[in-house]
């Protein structure tokens, strides 16, 4: 399927007219093609006896949409030095509050033919188009702008943003663009950790060349990186004693530690020079993925969670003396995400591991090893999950994040139901969260730290 649209605004629309010829006598090329009545190109395409959608018919306008839309862009405006067709929007581009109200679709195109940074609102725009154009309230609108916004921009424009996002679901906390410099932006989030007990405070950000990059929770501070480059890292978790998991391309786990992480000393440096009990676990789970590689991976205190690309879910023991380890099939098709999330029992004195798993069937189901699990899922979508977190905050009891991959960020207090959404634009990649409910959102362009208002 190929979409050609504004063919007759192309600067040489001819041979693309030749070409949509030429391509419409091949049976398995279905073409689309958007071309404005009246023009030569729409006479020559006419011959091929196509469907024709005619815009202009009133059965394809939204009466009230375009109501409003005339309201805020009335025929006779026009933009500055008049080279703009009637009813082009005329507002300034400088202007925050005029961009966030106005329709964002006169904003973008009048961004796109712009030549200008407009104080860094043009790219910040670009970056975050697919989410901003959503009919949206002027909140939500200026808070994703904030949180596509580099450290270039003009330095009034994050708090003019702020506090025109101060009736928006969320609080924007710190933000790191593509080719942000101060502090410098960690690379493209392909995933995600937040640290605990040996790296509490900390985040682990894996990037598409491998390298696993830690920076501070607090402000996205650089802390240095893990040691090691892994191979299309598409995981990562970390364990209490500091260790790093990282999944790598092939579905194989390997294990890593900071440079600030805790190392034995003294007389048990020198007697415990093999590997850790995680390491022989890590070397037992890698054995038994051999025949089908894994492709999520998640762990807590107590147990260690792998998944592959035929919908199974394994749970290995973590702790003690156990040396247990239990499969179940939950989606159809591959695991794209896993979490693990430990509930403590109503007296405290144990804790209930749950493994929260989505797949690219659009299911997000939950399990604890040694039960059944639950047959309606927890969340379901027409729409491949791509990241999962869970954590249990300490104001809002157990949390779960959902990211999908069509941009939609999902924040569920389990507890209550609530649920908290954000798009940020480009394709959501990873998701963490931190155990005072701050949620971690990256893309291939940005990483950005919110906290529900």
């Amino acid at each position: 399927m190929l979409v050609l649209p504004d063919l007759h605004a192309a600067k040489d629309p001819e041979p693309l007219s030749d070409l949509v010829l030429h391509l419409a006598r091949h049976d398995h090329i279905r073409l689309v093609v958007e071309v404005r009545t009246g023009c030569h190109e729409a006479s020559s395409l006419m011959e091929l006896g196509p469907a024709v959608m005619d815009l202009d018919d009133g059965q394809w306008t939204d009466s009230a949409r375009k109501a409003a839309w005339s309201d805020v862009a009335p025929g006779s405006s026009t933009v500055e030095g008049d080279d703009a067709p009637p009813g082009e929007w005329a507002g300034d581009l400088n202007d925050v509050a005029a961009v966030c109200t106005s329709d964002p679709w006169q904003i973008s195109r009048r961004y796109e033919q712009s030549e200008e940074a407009h104080g860094g609102l043009r790219p910040a725009w670009l970056r975050a188009g697919a989410s901003l154009t959503r009919d949206q309230v002027a909140a939500d609108r200026a808070l994703t702008l904030l949180a596509a916004l580099g450290d270039e921009a003009d330095p009034r424009l994050p708090e003019q943003l702020s506090s025109l996002a101060s009736g928006a679901a969320w609080r924007l906390v710190w933000r790191r663009v593509r080719g942000d410099i101060r502090p410098p932006w960690p690379g493209p989030a392909r995933a995600l950790a937040a640290g605990h007990t040996a790296l509490e405070g900390s985040l682990l950000v894996a990037d598409h060349r491998g390298t696993v990059r830690v920076i501070d929770a607090r402000d996205g501070a650089s802390q240095g990186r893990l040691p090691s480059f892994i191979d299309g890292a598409c995981s990562v978790t970390v364990c209490p004693d500091g260790t790093v998991l990282v999944l790598d391309g092939h579905g194989r786990l390997h294990t890593q530690r900071t440079a600030s992480g805790p190392r034995p000393t003294g007389i048990r440096a020198l007697l415990d020079d093999g590997p850790s009990p995680l390491e022989r676990l890590v070397e037992v789970a890698n054995n038994l993925l051999r025949d089908h590689p894994a492709t999520a991976a998640a762990s807590s205190e107590s147990l260690l969670a792998l998944a592959d690309g035929h919908g199974s879910v394994r749970a290995y023991a973590l702790e003690g003396d156990q040396e247990w380890h239990r499969t179940v099939q939950l989606h159809t098709g591959g695991v794209s995400a896993l979490a693990v999330l430990e509930l403590p029992t109503a007296d405290g004195s144990d804790r209930v591991p749950l493994i929260y798993s989505g797949g690219i069937d659009g299911h997000v189901r939950v399990w604890q090893p040694g039960a059944d699990p639950l047959d309606t899922p927890v969340a379901v979508r027409e729409c491949p999950v791509t990241a999962l977190d869970a954590v249990h905050a300490t104001e809002s009891g157990p949390v779960l994040a959902i990211a999908w991959a069509d941009g939609l960020v999902e924040y569920v207090i389990l507890d209550t139901g609530q649920v908290h959404a954000f798009r940020p634009g480009p394709p959501v990649q990873a998701v963490a969260l931190h155990h005072d409910g701050l949620l971690v959102v990256g893309t291939d362009e940005t990483l950005v730290c919110l906290q529900p208002t």
